[in-house]
């Protein structure tokens, strides 16, 4: 029969396991999508503009590192196969991967698909007096740019419904003496017996990604006009 593990390895250890622009981007929506919606509501424009524009690049940022960040940031690493998912939810599934898991991976997921729908609604958006447009609205005409705006509004409850579902996972892991919020402000959390920590990507790398993720979000907001 297998050796007993020692209290030494049954004790979960702490560890790096979420890297820099990770958490910073998270942290950056969490003061964003809020003001969005506040400067939309305030007749402040060219701040949700703004706003918008600055959630574009962190979201063109985010798709990237999700294909070349660190492996707790990789999509391939924490979207699960339903299998997996009704495993882990059913309790059947054993030791997690560290970061995400398979349910929360992709809760993960469909906030960031709401929120590019939301930002690229807004893109093909207009006004009733078109005094304040997307930059790619100029591929649509009026009427379609109005529908596309209504829907930019509709959208955002969809997006507010699955951050109250983010919320009160958070709430329900709390109860249970498990803290998601601790981490993803220091980027140290548990380790399962064993575990390993993952490699974090280096710091040149981060910077390579978000070089191409400010060029693609300028030409947009500038209408993909390279003159």
């Amino acid at each position: 029969m297998p050796a007993e593990p020692t209290a030494a390895e049954a004790t979960p250890v702490r560890a790096r396991i979420w890297d820099l622009p990770t958490r910073a981007l998270h942290w950056l929506l969490v003061l964003l999508i809020p003001f969005s919606w506040w400067s939309a509501t305030h007749d402040h424009l060219p701040w949700h503009l703004l706003s918008g524009f600055t959630i574009l690049g962190l979201l063109a940022f985010r798709l990237l590192w999700g294909v070349f960040g660190s492996p707790t940031a990789r999509f391939a690493r924490f979207l699960a196969g339903p299998r997996t998912v009704a495993d882990y939810v059913g309790g059947r599934l054993g030791q997690v991967a560290v970061g995400h898991n398979p349910l929360g991976g992709w809760s993960v997921a469909a906030m960031l698909l709401a929120l590019a729908t939301q930002v690229g609604l807004g893109l093909f958006s207009v006004d009733e007096d078109e005094l304040n447009e997307g930059p790619l609205s100029r591929f649509v005409d009026f009427d379609t740019g109005r529908a596309i705006a209504h829907l930019h509004h509709k959208v955002f409850w969809v997006l507010v419904a699955l951050i109250g579902i983010h919320l009160t996972a958070i709430l329900v892991y709390a109860l249970r003496r498990r803290d998601l919020v601790g981490p993803m402000i220091t980027g140290v959390g548990r380790l399962a017996p064993g575990a390993q920590a993952p490699p974090l990507a280096p710091a040149w790398r981060m910077a390579a990604v978000a070089l191409v993720a400010f060029a693609l979000t300028w030409m947009i907001a500038h209408g993909l006009r390279l003159r």
